[in-house]
């Protein structure tokens, strides 16, 4: 019997892990370029996906989305700590990407897709808030998992931060 209820709790905490709003790298470079693909895989409690809003981790620099059939795209700029960026300086860029107007049923998976430059803190983690608005309801993935603490209901997702590799850069 006791096998059965660790198999049945497996069962369910697998189940519990693939429903999150996840991205597919979930490790790269601090300070690289960076191609982001967010999957989503069901919608709110059986109800259709109709809106993903992303929102970037400070210091996630000049951030593109890639247009998706079917959806209207927009995206969000606000004052950030001025940086250079091949000789212009950049005063506001990129927090927010918005895909709304389209449908996407509770029983199918979908991408949504964008680019741009992790932020230069190697060993830190950069997390992507998601709101996912449905039909009926939403989910915010917004939960920030803290040291020795079990995972949120609704965790954001993250990409661990790793040092360049230096033999990468020796000519």
């Amino acid at each position: 019997m006791k096998s059965l209820c660790l198999a049945l709790a497996l069962i369910a905490t697998s189940a519990v892990s693939v429903a999150h709003v996840t991205l597919e790298t979930r490790d790269a470079v601090a300070g690289s370029s960076y191609k982001g693909v967010l999957r989503i895989g069901h919608g709110c409690d059986g109800s259709p996906t109709t809106s993903v809003r992303v929102l970037l981790p400070e210091g996630f620099r000049m951030a593109k989305p890639m247009p998706k059939a079917g959806w209207q795209l927009k995206t969000v700029k606000q004052a950030v700590t001025p940086y250079d960026y091949y000789g212009k300086t950049i005063n506001a860029d990129v927090r927010e990407i918005v895909w709304e107007g389209g449908n996407l049923p509770d029983d199918f998976y979908d991408e949504f897709v964008f680019r741009g430059t992790l932020p230069a803190r190697a060993g830190d983690t950069a997390w992507f808030k998601v709101i996912q608005r449905c039909v009926k309801g939403e989910a915010r993935w917004e939960q920030i998992p803290q040291a020795g603490q079990p995972e949120g209901e609704f965790p954001a997702t993250g990409v661990k931060l790793g040092k360049p590799d230096a033999a990468a850069h020796a000519h």
